[in-house]
């Protein structure tokens, strides 16, 4: 004994209405992939992919501010560089005019003079140690104050140390950090050896008694010491501008290596998704085809 179903009307129609909906979804999700490029508009799209682009994206952010975070310490080693350049040919300067100084043929008047254009280079070197990168002493360390050496006014000659022994770095990878400063007492030295000292006492020397001239010998090979001390600055600034910019690089070309990675995981192949809509069209033409002529929609022919 066989059973008979009986196909109702209703049934048909919900049946074709069903694979008309899924036929429109298909093609709504592909026009949507076109319009914004993206394989991944919402996590449900593909849950394993939308994982890998947020770590990826992640990582793009991490590397990026590594890239910040060179320019900063690059600019910061620059405006070092810059300053401890200016310095160095100062301190030559003052080197040639002590040699002047202790030439016999000079008389108390042409010391006079050396000795104020020691007293204006001293100034401006202290100028220079004051120094600024973003409204803070390059060489005062971690210092929250404006300056890292007094100013010379009329009652004080300045050039002391405010400033403190605080190391500022800048992270360039993961786990790494590169220092962007140097002080002080590092560049210009401190006590006896300052350069600020050593210049205030050459200017004594030249103003004082002919006699005392022999002591420029001494004050000479502090400042010797002084701009070799200078120079190993400059070339410890060297090396870290150099490593800097290495890693700069670096971060730079792993941000296309990211960029390139993300793209493969959230960009669409465009090619393949305009044929996937072609054919989507085609099939959805073809269902609605085969809809008009399977369900009738007049009542006549319902009833027939």
């Amino acid at each position: 004994m066989s059973t008979a179903f009986r196909i109702t009307q209703r049934t048909v129609s919900n049946s074709m209405l069903a694979g008309l909906q899924t036929n429109q979804a298909k093609l709504h999700k592909i026009q949507e992939q076109l319009s914004s490029g993206k394989q991944i508009s919402r996590p449900s799209d593909s849950p394993v992919k939308t994982v890998e682009s947020m770590q990826f994206r992640s990582e793009l952010r991490r590397t990026e501010q590594y890239v910040r975070n060179s320019d900063d310490g690059l600019a910061m080693l620059g405006a070092a560089d810059t300053a401890l350049t200016s310095s160095l040919d100062m301190t030559r300067r003052v080197r040639d005019l002590t040699l002047q100084g202790m030439n016999a043929s000079v008389n108390a008047v042409g010391r006079e003079a050396i000795a104020s254009e020691i007293d204006a280079l001293r100034e401006g070197l202290v100028g220079i140690a004051n120094a600024r990168y973003l409204d803070r002493p390059v060489f005062g360390g971690t210092t929250p104050g404006q300056s890292a050496y007094t100013v010379p006014t009329s009652t004080d000659p300045g050039g002391q140390y405010i400033g403190d022994a605080g190391v500022i770095a800048r992270t360039v990878a993961a786990g790494i950090q590169v220092e962007v400063n140097v002080t002080g007492p590092q560049v210009f030295g401190q006590g006896e050896s300052q350069l600020f000292d050593v210049l205030k006492g050459l200017s004594a020397t030249l103003r004082g008694p002919e006699s005392g001239l022999s002591d420029l010998d001494t004050g000479l090979t502090k400042l010797d010491t002084a701009g070799n001390r200078i120079i190993s600055a400059l070339g410890t600034l060297g090396a870290r501008f150099n490593r800097m910019d290495t890693m700069r690089v670096r971060a730079e070309d792993q941000l296309v290596s990211l960029t390139n990675n993300l793209s493969e995981v959230e960009s669409i192949d465009l090619p393949r998704t305009i044929v996937d809509l072609q054919m989507q069209e085609v099939a959805y033409k073809a269902a609605l085809g085969a809809t008009a002529r399977v369900v009738q929609p007049s009542l006549l022919d319902f009833l027939r």
